[in-house]
């Protein structure tokens, strides 16, 4: 057999590959249909649950159960994902109007996750069965097979309220997303109306009715003037805040109190417990003295958190503190896209009720088109009975002189009477001229004795005359666009009156939160870090009480104020700034903190070499030594940044700085610099030899080194002093007494 060896270019069948991926994901997985507003998982978990009988009526059946028969029959995914959503359409604090009707623990709005699913039960929410599932049985919407082919799955269910506003949607594709806020289901229909009365109306007139988002946690949108904007175009964003209310204390015991008791929908889950957190924060950061306890006393009832305040508290500023510098306040991004004829589509509030009013439209010409198709069988075979009733002598005469059921039949279709023995040929004739149509002929077949009383009679008439008035109902709604209106409308009105709710969530225009944060009390610090990297800050007292034992316990010691930063030099060519405020305070044996925590610094792979206090960079100029030999001053305003870090200065390839000082301005008078290098050469020379560069230069190259020589140590004195000096190689060695030469000499061999 010959090889077949198909050449393609790879970059063509991965880019084929990850787009057939990609619009899999978009469209099977994560974005919801225009239509009904589900996704494919929620969907499916639904028509599950009534296929299993899970009605609102019925007992509760076990969500294993469920996620089972959906995994088995319709999603050939993970039980996880099929789980999770059953969820979340149960938790009323996510959803405007939930679907499921849960038994057991579904979660809490606090971040509490649902039990497993073999302890949980659920069955479908009489709205959901009333809205989203009724009238299946009337062909109203089209089957496809399912994974297997072993099963049909509806493409779509017919849901008769545009529930992709009502419950809202979110969910991650390939390179988009969606992000749809729930909506009111009262204002929803309103607008759903309004655009059916008028289909040329605008989405600000359309806002007349729908006002804007109703989350199912209340809360207020405070940007109400961007909703229009959002509204036209699909996608902006919601600035929510919780609701506080501040409570009077009531005698000598009781603290005046603020009180949360709506939340923002972003806050649902483990931010609620951030929120707390970032409350105690404040206050541990002294950012407000006003708050004395936090706790949280939600319940089934509703959220509670109470803050309780000191006496006198500021409320007002404590209020947009809160806002400002927690999740009180918060913002929704919404992105309102959707599939809509199998592609994704970035849609308005008036696009989507354009979609969902044709989907409405072909829902019901769907359902009276099959209602009008059974009134004309039901029609066609009571006028056969009715006219039965009027020969039924002959009729019984025909069943009796037949031999079998298909002779019957026969006569009764076609006027066929071989076979059959009548009483008299009077009766044969007659019987010859029989012309019933087969659904006709099944129903005398069919029919029962007691269908001869004359009441029973006088009810098929009665049931003729009902059926002829539904026929030229269902024909007037079919033939006449403004009659199918009426009908939508009245289906519409009937949803609202039986599951309209009053709206939670309050819309407003607000001013932005502002904090005029006093400045901070400025006193004397000293900041010490250990050769570990861990720092902290001690009080001035502290320190002089413990000199001896600080400078040999730590590394750095630097005194500075409170309200200052810190700027960390490393071996690198790199600066790292810090707050001090962001440090811990700390008694004499307390650790402190990695610096790593606060700041961008390394401590696996960087080496500090010096640490200076911000505000003393105005003043100073910075002394730098490379490994190569290279040195320059540098200004300290230069590093005079807001940027946590930034270079220090500028390294050549394999180069790396072993010394850093600190000079006050124009201090380098009678002074020397001592650069020793690995083989023992030691170069002293004048630091006014040293010239001023920026921190992107190089700098100049201090000591001539030979191959594979390096400085590897920097000594500073003063010129004249005779009493500086260093061991090396077990010997003293006087740094006055070493010669003084020039930059960029080979300098002095010290031998032993």
């Amino acid at each position: 057999m010959s090889e077949r060896i198909i050449k393609s270019e790879f970059s063509d069948l991965m880019q084929k590959s990850y787009i057939d991926y990609a619009m899999s994901v978009i469209c099977q997985r994560a974005l919801p249909d225009v239509r009904d507003g589900l996704k494919p998982v929620q969907r499916r978990v639904l028509y599950a649950m009534q296929e299993l009988g899970l009605r609102p009526d019925r007992p509760h059946r076990k969500s294993a159960r469920i996620v089972g028969d959906t995994m088995g029959k319709y999603h050939p995914h993970g039980d996880t994902s099929i789980y999770d959503a059953l969820v979340v359409m149960e938790q009323e604090f996510k959803k405007g109007m939930p679907l499921v009707d849960g038994h057991g623990n579904f979660g809490s709005i606090e971040g509490d996750g649902a039990a497993a699913m073999r302890y949980t039960e659920a069955k479908l929410q009489k709205f959901t069965q009333d809205v989203y599932l009724a009238d299946m049985d009337k062909d109203i919407v089209d089957f496809q097979p399912n994974f297997d082919e072993t099963e049909k799955e509806p493409v779509v269910l017919p849901v008769r309220i545009p529930n992709l506003l009502i419950n809202g949607a979110e969910g991650i594709a390939v390179g988009m997303t969606t992000s749809i806020p729930p909506h009111n289901l009262s204002e929803v229909v309103d607008g759903m109306i309004a655009y059916l009365d008028n289909e040329e109306i605008t989405v600000k007139e359309l806002m007349q009715h729908v006002k804007g988002p109703d989350f199912p946690t209340g809360g207020i949108v405070v940007n109400e003037h961007d909703l229009a904007e959002i509204y036209e175009t699909g996608s902006g964003k919601i600035k929510l805040r919780g609701k506080v209310e501040f409570e009077q204390g009531k005698g000598r015991s009781r603290k005046d109190k603020l009180v949360i008791s709506e939340i923002p929908y972003t806050m649902i889950g483990a931010n609620i417990g951030r929120f707390i957190s970032d409350v105690v924060g404040l206050i541990e950061g002294r950012k407000t003295t006003d708050i004395v306890d936090v706790s949280n006393e939600s319940s089934k009832e509703g959220i509670r958190i109470v803050l309780e305040l000191k006496k006198n508290a500021d409320v007002e500023r404590l209020k947009n503190l809160l806002y400002k510098k927690t999740r009180l306040e918060d913002t929704f991004g919404v992105n309102m896209l959707a599939i809509v004829n199998g592609r994704p589509e970035q849609l308005s509030l008036k696009d989507i009720l354009h979609h969902h009013a044709l989907f409405h439209h072909e829902l019901m010409r769907r359902k009276y088109t099959t209602l009008l198709d059974r009134a004309y069988e039901q029609k066609e075979i009571k006028e056969g009975l009715i006219r039965a009733c009027d020969v039924i002598d002959l009729i019984i005469e025909i069943l009796r002189g037949s031999s079998n059921i298909k002779e019957a039949r026969a006569c009764l279709i076609e006027g066929k009477t071989e076979g059959i023995r009548f009483r008299s040929q009077k009766s044969k004739k007659q019987a010859e001229k029989l012309r019933f149509t087969e659904k006709q002929a099944t129903a005398i077949l069919e029919m029962r004795l007691y269908r001869l009383i004359g009441l029973e009679i006088m009810a098929l008439q009665e049931e003729y005359a009902k059926l002829l008035t539904e026929i030229k109902e269902y024909e007037k709604i079919l033939n006449d666009p403004k009659e199918m209106k009426k009908v939508i409308k009245k289906d519409l009105l009937k949803i609202k009156k039986e599951y309209g709710f009053a709206r939670k969530t309050a819309l407003t225009t607000a001013k932005a939160a502002v904090v005029v944060e006093a400045p901070p009390e400025e006193k004397e610090l000293v900041f010490v870090m250990d050769r570990f990297g861990y720092g902290k800050m001690m009080d001035k007292q502290t320190f002089e009480r413990n000199e001896d034992t600080v400078y040999e316990e730590y590394r750095f010691i630097v005194p500075c104020l409170s309200t200052d930063r810190l700027s960390l030099f490393t071996h690198d060519g790199m600066m790292h700034q810090l707050k001090i405020s962001d440090l811990p305070g700390g008694r004499l044996r307390d650790k402190g903190i990695p610096l790593d925590n606060v700041c961008n610094y390394d401590h696996t792979s960087q080496n500090i070499l010096a640490v200076i206090p911000m505000s003393r960079l105005d003043k100073t100029e910075i002394l730098f030594v490379t490994k190569k030999s290279m040195v320059k001053f540098v200004e300290g305003t230069e590093y005079k940044v807001s940027k946590k870090s930034v270079a220090s200065t500028k390294l050549a390839e394999g180069d790396e700085i072993v010394h850093i000082s600190f000079f006050p301005v124009d201090d380098k008078k009678k002074k020397s610099i001592v650069l020793q290098s690995a083989n023992g050469y030691f170069l002293r020379f004048s630091l006014e030899e040293i010239g001023r560069k920026k921190k992107t230069a190089v700098g100049l190259r201090g000591m001539s080194l030979k191959d594979g020589d390096e400085v590897i140590k920097v000594y500073l004195c003063e010129n004249g002093d005779t009493s500086s000096f260093i061991l090396y190689k077990d010997k003293e060695l006087y740094l006055s007494k070493l010669k003084l030469a020039g930059r960029d000499g080979r300098g002095t061999k010290v031998r032993r």
